[in-house]
């Protein structure tokens, strides 16, 4: 399946809900590093990758409801208008669309597939377990001004962390065991032309996926929420904080994380030395067999975003496929 080129992390969702949309224009030169750990890295073939080791810089251009996204390679427009994705391969000179309804299809059969796959990785569903209760988790919400600050893209930053913490009802962290979302940005001066990004970015994940999508493509988004339900609770909790917040976030790093309850890091460490079982400590020990001291506590994916240039001009050329190139289907 060819993956969609990655044009935002969580940052810009979080921007749109800082203004209204606007009529303007924007290009800008960004870095993008999306990194999935261990059995989830390895079912989208970004384990170890070029791009989760380096990042991917590229150029996006905004004007209406087109937006381009481009890199040496490669490049894609989305035309929320239309509802179509142009994907360009720059050394072919050849194009290829793909609408919505398609995108939303491979979405939906690749979280089949994931699902599919973390039951064969786990041994048999937690949830078909008999007599066993359905557990309820609560929503911790922390919000830091560090007060550190530097220049961004020309713009003074100051640096906010903020921290979604997902447990079960009644129960520490530590002894529940649960998921942790930290949110480390730089946010600069409001910044029109940005909002305006923000927004588109966040009206084609609201029209594809729901507004879910926490910048990552379609079949690391169903892998994540496939293995980890509760993601959505932590994404939500962040994006309604994230209102209250003043400023443009120049720079964002998102991480993700999977914390053991008491229970379970003990069956890991007995499973560990044992050499694995099944369900979920299964396959936690299964990950953590190659460490000297198993962790509780570990890193399902980090997300890392930041502009380094901005410009309030575009071209219309940038927002059309280039002349000559051919139509695959």
């Amino acid at each position: 399946m060819r993956r969609p080129l990655i044009a935002c992390a969580v940052a810009l969702p979080l921007v749109a809900l800082l203004g209204s949309p606007l009529a303007a224009e924007v290009k800008t030169r960004e870095k993008t590093q999306v990194k999935l750990e261990g059995m989830l890295g390895r079912m989208v073939g970004l384990f170890g990758g070029k791009a989760a080791r380096e990042g991917i810089v590229s150029t996006t251009a905004v004007k209406g409801n087109r937006k381009s996204t481009m890199n040496e390679d490669t490049g894609q427009i989305v035309d929320l208008g239309e509802e179509k994705v142009y994907d360009i391969d720059y050394k072919k000179k050849e194009y290829r669309v793909t609408t919505f309804e398609e995108l939303r299809q491979r979405m939906r059969e690749a979280q089949e597939k994931a699902k599919k796959d973390i039951e064969r990785e786990q041994g048999r569903p937690e949830e078909t377990k008999p007599d066993q209760p359905r557990k309820e988790y609560e929503v911790d919400f922390d919000v830091k001004e560090t007060g550190q600050r530097k220049q961004l893209v020309g713009h003074d930053a100051r640096q906010v962390i903020m921290t979604v913490t997902v447990r079960e009802k009644g129960r520490t962290l530590e002894d529940g065991g649960g998921f942790v979302m930290t949110s480390d940005s730089w946010l600069g001066p409001d910044i029109a032309s940005l909002k305006e990004l923000a927004d588109f970015n966040m009206r084609f994940y609201k029209q594809l996926y729901g507004g879910d999508a926490l910048g990552l493509a379609a079949d690391q988004m169903a892998a994540v929420m496939a293995m980890y339900p509760m993601l959505k609770n932590a994404s939500e909790r962040l994006k309604q904080e994230g209102t209250k917040l003043q400023g443009t976030p120049l720079a964002s790093t998102v991480v993700f994380e999977a914390v053991q309850s008491k229970e379970q890091a003990a069956e890991t460490a007995k499973q560990g030395k044992a050499g694995g079982g099944g369900g979920l400590s299964g396959m936690l020990a299964r990950k953590m067999m190659k460490q000297e001291e198993p962790k509780p506590r570990m890193t399902v994916f980090t997300t890392a975003h930041e502009f380094q240039e901005l410009s309030a001009t575009v071209a219309a050329t940038e927002l059309e496929i280039p002349a000559g190139f051919k139509q695959k289907n």
